[in-house]
């Protein structure tokens, strides 16, 4: 019987529908836990599932290449998924005219703070300039940074890691933060959100209100765009002062 049940299991483990069912069912009991804990920041769904697939992933010895054979088929969706974030912006339009000016002064304060706040504290504590670089565009979603890490030199990997990261820490804190800070409008809090803590911050917004939801997604956007245009030459500049 134990011998059936391991020719089962690796006949299973390498069908791509296999990974892809056990991520939608991580997130599905994810979510489940998030709905028990009456919607608690800390019980992120994200989070969650990433932990139990990571779990999962150990236990069984499975290679990442191995489960992204499957998870790919998520990862496609993430395009349209982000592109169909501009359907609530649109019902904003009116409010987003008026607040063109204070949302791009916004963006460009905090995407240049997220950028350059990774790379000196990474300096600091002595990192590599490889390392550097992946941790810079730590605030845009996933597919960008990887992209942008690979093109200066840095790892994609860890870049994803700290994309990933820093995603799951914005939507935990978001909310203490704008209580802390009293913003009470959702345009603000959901743009905010959004620069810093790009899809998964997003997600959280669409949590709290439609309107914060579509400010977040605006928010996540532009800083995708401004950090993959101004990155590079960012870098440039500050290679002399770091001493590379």
């Amino acid at each position: 019987m134990p011998e059936r049940i391991s020719q089962t299991w690796v006949y299973l483990s390498a069908t791509p529908l296999f990974w892809l069912t056990m991520t939608l069912m991580a997130y599905q009991t994810a979510h489940w836990l998030y709905r028990r804990c009456g919607a608690h920041p800390l019980a992120s769904p994200v989070m969650i599932s990433v932990v139990l697939l990571v779990t999962l992933l150990q236990l069984t010895g499975t290679p990442y290449d191995t489960y992204f054979s499957g998870a790919q088929f998520v990862h496609f969706l993430l395009g349209p998924a982000t592109v169909a974030l501009a359907i609530p912006l649109y019902g904003q339009i009116q409010r987003l005219r008026r607040m063109a000016g204070p949302l791009l002064i916004a963006l460009t304060a905090g995407s240049l703070t997220a950028m350059l706040s990774a790379v000196f504290i990474g300096h600091w504590l002595g990192g590599s300039l490889p390392t550097l670089l992946s941790l810079a565009p730590k605030s845009v979603t996933t597919p960008i940074a990887m992209g942008i890490a690979e093109q200066l030199g840095g790892h994609p990997s860890l870049a994803a890691v700290m994309v990933i990261a820093t995603g799951i820490l914005g939507a935990i804190t978001a909310q203490s933060v704008m209580r802390w800070l009293r913003i009470t409008d959702p345009a603000i809090g959901g743009f905010a959100l959004g620069v810093a803590a790009h899809g998964i911050g997003t997600a959280r917004a669409f949590q709290i209100s439609e309107t914060m939801g579509a400010f977040a997604a605006l928010g996540m956007g532009l800083n995708g765009l401004l950090t993959a245009t101004a990155l590079p030459s960012l870098m440039a500049w500050l290679k002399p002062m770091l001493a590379f």
